[in-house]
């Protein structure tokens, strides 16, 4: 059984949807991180960085507890211990590893900071809102390109890449974009918005979503409690 420790992000998603995807029995444990659960002590033993999702297997390797944090090696770990959605072949597997890479590396920090400078920033800075609705373009005509050549993002078969990225692309008016300018993309996130296994995923905790952040919350996120020595 999976314990899973989540909040309904895109990070968070992507997980959800890889258990959807392979039928994997998990339980919810919501990290309200607006509230500040990411900084209790016992998340801390599962998550050091104070970052959601994060996971305990039950039967982990050696049939023992195993606690694991970071989307990315979620995923792979997720993937590689029911076998579904990374090939085995070495070169397709590689190239899936490449595009969860791009989504680790680029898609989700640049994105992220697109949705932060242009809806959550108590200011607004035009340099860092042009700079991420800049980048936020550059990222999403990367994606375009490669679906052009590519029926999924890794190869021509549905992975953890696919999982990985489409969660972060769900609103692209909060990050500066409009999505007609990418019809590849749009194409792909769409078809994947469709498959019954997304569509469930989506549901995890959407319920706890706030319309809007309050002054509080955004402290916890963004402020003084964030950086706080623990």
């Amino acid at each position: 059984m999976i314990e899973l420790y989540t909040w309904p992000t895109p990070n968070g998603h992507k997980v959800h949807i890889l258990l959807e995807e392979t039928g994997t029995p998990y339980n919810v444990h919501a990290i309200d991180i607006g509230a500040g659960d990411q900084f209790k002590p016992e998340f801390l033993k599962i998550s050091p960085n104070n970052k959601m999702p994060a996971m305990v297997d039950t039967d982990g390797p050696g049939g023992k507890p195993f606690a694991l944090a970071e989307s990315g090696a979620m995923l792979f770990y997720l993937a590689s211990k029911t076998g579904r959605f990374l090939s085995a072949d070495l070169r397709v597997r590689w190239q899936v590893m490449q595009w969860v890479m791009f989504q680790m590396g680029h898609i989700g920090p640049m994105l992220g900071q697109a949705h932060h400078f242009l809806g959550y920033a108590p200011e607004k800075i035009p340099y860092a809102m042009n700079r991420y609705s800049n980048e936020a373009n550059r990222l999403y005509g990367v994606v375009d390109r490669r679906l052009k050549e590519s029926k999924y993002l890794a190869c021509d078969e549905y992975t953890i890449a696919d999982m990985a990225t489409m969660p972060w692309l769900r609103f692209p008016e909060r990050q500066g974009v409009e999505i007609d300018e990418y019809p590849a993309l749009k194409r792909w996130r769409d078809a994947l918005l469709e498959r019954p296994a997304v569509k469930k995923a989506l549901t995890v905790l959407a319920d706890r979503r706030r319309p809007e952040m309050s002054k509080e919350q955004k402290e916890v996120l963004f402020g003084a409690t964030q950086y706080a020595k623990r």
